[in-house]
């Protein structure tokens, strides 16, 4: 017995932001002074490094749950299936619901609760919650919902991943730039298929030594009005050294767990954190198994245009390769595909699975 996906979706917000809408933008150090280089030149290193070029927010009226239960009307349209019928509904997010212009995180009630509400489901046997686990957040809910199925707990899960990061970021901080708002969904099934489904996973979490890579902070901007205020905050740096450093062993131990080469596996569905981090990422994985290139289509990309929406990069990814919206990219019955993140606490996690 295994699980197959049967649906996906995702939601896309309208309002596009540019890498030009950040020219005028009053960028400081965390240490409050003002950063000395030019925002053309801050621009344009940053669209380098990262590969950034354009992020979607959320309109004013909308909130973390309304993108949740936008993909998810797409993936049970998708699945074709009575909503009724889910056993559960996975949410993962990091901040719950963030008003426009508030920076107050609502987690009460859990947006899998107000998920379910708004889809309108009924039956009290379908179980809602919610998942914080840093940007792997998604993937985890994907290989829980695994376990529900393969126990007989569950026939059908819907796992969602949503964020509205755009809300709690600091605008006086360079990494701002970075975030972005979104929601990918997908419904499990259960399944007697040999051939399809689950084939692996792992994850693992790094504390005592990098709970703290990403954490709450204050604005760099000490004249900020609000010093209560707390915005998401990361170490750069050592966050892209910690990626390169476990992220490749851990999908490694993944495909080992399935019996299968990299050779094996047709695409790597990685979290959209920093093009150049998981280009290194994808590159060290490669050597691990004396490759010396990534044949070309293999990892494919939205960061470019989407920018890093969390746990809602990687579900919003797979919606858009397998509903032929994203150019030269496809999945086709038979192909085997690892699924990876890495993300705050520190979390890492790699799913295999096969269509």
């Amino acid at each position: 017995m295994t699980s197959i996906i049967i649906g996906t979706g995702s939601y896309i917000p309208d309002i596009q932001i540019q890498n030009s809408d950040f020219l005028n933008a009053v960028f400081f150090e965390s240490n409050g002074t003002r950063v000395g280089k030019r925002n053309e030149t801050i621009v344009e290193k940053f669209s380098e490094i990262t590969g950034i070029n354009a992020r979607r927010y959320a309109r004013e009226d909308q909130l973390a749950s309304d993108l949740a239960y936008l993909s998810a009307q797409q993936a049970i349209e998708t699945a074709s299936i009575d909503k009724e019928t889910l056993d559960y509904i996975i949410v993962a997010h990091n901040f719950g619901d963030v008003a426009s212009k508030s920076n107050r995180v609502t987690m009460v009630p859990s947006l899998g609760s107000k998920v379910k509400a708004l889809l309108g489901i009924q039956n009290p046997d379908c179980i809602a919650y919610d998942l914080p686990f840093g940007c792997p957040g998604w993937i985890e809910g994907f290989i829980q919902a695994n376990y529900f199925i393969k126990s007989g707990d569950a026939r059908r899960c819907l796992v969602i991943g949503t964020e509205t990061l755009s809300r709690v970021v600091d605008q006086h901080d360079r990494d701002s730039m970075i975030f972005s708002d979104g929601a990918g969904a997908i419904i499990l099934e259960v399944s007697q298929d040999d051939f399809r489904g689950v084939l692996s996973h792992k994850t693992q979490t790094y504390a005592v030594e990098h709970a703290n890579l990403l954490s709450m902070g204050p604005s760099n901007n000490l004249e900020y009005e609000i010093r209560s205020d707390l915005f998401l905050k990361m170490n750069g740096r050592r966050v892209y050294e910690f990626a390169l450093s476990y992220v490749p062993l851990l999908i490694k131990t993944a495909l080992d767990k399935a019996g299968l080469h990299l050779k094996d596996i047709n695409k790597i569905l990685i979290h959209q954190a920093n093009e150049k981090m998981d280009i290194a990422i994808t590159e060290r994985l490669f050597k691990l198994y004396d490759l010396s290139s990534i044949p070309e289509g293999v990892v494919p990309m939205t960061i470019d245009f989407l920018g890093n929406s969390s746990v809602a990069t990687v579900p919003t990814l797979l919606d858009l390769i397998l509903k032929g919206k994203l150019q030269n990219h496809r999945i086709t019955d038979g192909d085997r595909v690892v699924f990876a993140s890495v993300g705050a606490g520190m979390n890492i996690n790699a799913l295999v699975y096969q269509f």
